[in-house]
């Protein structure tokens, strides 16, 4: 039997954090060893968690080498700083409620532009000498053909350069976000020296790398185009295309047998629910029904799973409809696959920014094995739209769409009404994770080759 080749993956999410950030390589290194490649993870001891699911540790093969080493990050003085010692710092740019900066404390303010021009890239950035300096002491004793890093945090791509630069081990930068390009870049509060140096250090990962990957169409353009404006000189081990292959379902947290459906009318959203994915028209339109409607508003139930954004709640509550929410902070991942399954409807956000248009979100391909109804909002045209249109799972329509969100649910509520809202049976195979995993790894032996 041919031995296995290794990879050195750097990532910052790794079980027991929760969240979709720890889904994308997880689930690769699930499906590695199948294809001639082991996995050896590097991740930190300490991290940050936004949230903690133990249940994803079962996923991890037995026998793949997980190396934890300490990290220091900033949040302590954070959360000195705002009041918030000994809570978990929770994702997203801004939190709190209201839908303007203004109403955003002065305390969380200030703590973000620090947090922006102090610590560059990202919080993460104390890790990078350590873990460099770790790294390539133990790569001489202990070898492997390929190295990938993934971000964000983007820090860990400035960890994966220093240690490709100094042993020559190709390397993969994988974007599960884009970097300058990403929505909410533009309001991190940011100096004008600061964004350059953001810049600099994309210009340097994209063209040092010997191959970059990402999860859409949209953000692998960005990348390629600042690719291909560099005037360095490229290795020969160099993939000059930006590589496309996006998240997935995993057919196992999907069982054959048919779920239960909810016996109320129930809408239900899983994952950070930020205030730029705020669907006000859905919560206007749904207000109006409630009131216009006893039968509907007792049947009626709005399930948001994981943190939502004040303003969110603003919006839900401003139409009547507190009393028709079932708000979860966090549940583990294979609680929300079974009620994603027996879900009604499933809400997807794309965002209403215009770098929203390249997003397509771990959740979408969730919602797809789930084979419920997708109601989405987002930018016509972008990717997820794309990718819902071709798998006939759903209809996104824009956040100023009142008239086609309307429509969409007095359909679905006919259904409901009838007997049950219809599941969706599109071609979805080649999101399967072990599908994907096949791609990563025919990627990976053309970077060693």
């Amino acid at each position: 039997m041919e031995e296995r080749k290794k990879v050195l993956i750097i990532t910052y999410y790794w079980p027991p954090s929760g969240g979709s950030g720890v889904q994308r390589w997880l689930k690769f290194t699930k499906y590695l060893m199948d294809f001639g490649w082991e996995p050896v993870i590097y991740t930190p001891d300490n991290p940050e968690f936004m949230a903690t699911d133990n249940t994803l540790e079962a996923e991890i093969p037995q026998g793949v080498q997980v190396i934890r080493r300490e990290i220091v990050e900033p949040y302590s003085l954070y959360k000195i700083l705002t009041g918030k010692k000994g809570k978990s710092i929770k994702p997203g740019f801004i939190t709190g409620g209201g839908s303007g900066a203004g109403s955003v404390p002065f305390k969380e303010r200030f703590s973000l532009f620090i947090r922006s021009n102090l610590f560059i890239p990202d919080p993460k950035c104390m890790w990078i000498g350590p873990s460099a300096g770790f790294l390539k002491k133990y790569l001489r004793e202990n070898p492997v053909d390929a190295i990938v890093s993934t971000g964000p945090p983007h820090s860990m791509h400035l960890i994966a350069k220093r240690v490709a630069k100094s042993t020559g081990i190709p390397w993969i930068a994988d974007f599960r976000d884009p970097w300058t390009k990403m929505y909410n870049f533009k309001y991190m509060k940011y100096s004008a020296p600061v964004r350059f140096i953001h810049s600099l250090l994309e210009k340097r990962v994209v063209t040092n790398a010997s191959a970059v990957l990402t999860v859409t169409s949209t953000i692998a353009g960005e990348l390629q185009e600042v690719r291909d404006l560099s005037n360095i000189v490229f290795a020969k081990k160099r993939l000059s295309k930006v590589e496309v292959i996006t998240n997935g379902f995993d057919h196992a947290d999907f069982p054959d047998i048919p779920a239960e459906l909810d016996k109320e009318f129930s809408i239900t959203y899983t994952g950070l629910f930020v205030k730029t994915q705020n669907p006000a028209v859905l919560w206007k339109v749904l207000g109006e029904k409630v009131k216009a409607d006893s039968s509907f508003a007792s049947a009626l139930k709005i399930r948001l799973i994981g943190h939502s954004d004040g303003a969110i709640h603003d919006d839900i509550h401003s139409n009547g409809l507190w009393e028709n929410l079932e708000q979860f902070d966090y549940m583990s991942h294979d609680k929300i696959t079974g009620i994603q399954r027996s879900s009604q409807i499933l809400l997807l956000g794309g965002g209403m920014e215009p770098e929203s248009k390249g997003i397509l979100t771990g959740k979408f391909f969730e919602y797809l094995a789930a084979r419920r109804p997708i109601l989405g909002f987002g930018p016509k045209g972008g990717d997820m739209d794309i990718a819902l249109t071709e798998c006939e799972a759903g209809e996104m329509f824009a956040y100023s769409d009142e008239k086609g969100c309307r429509e969409w649910i007095e359909k679905r509520y006919s259904e409901f009404l009838a007997g049950r809202v219809e599941p969706v049976s599109g071609n979805i195979e080649q999101y399967s994770r072990k599908f994907l995993t096949g791609r990563l790894a025919d990627m990976l032996d053309r970077v060693v080759q």
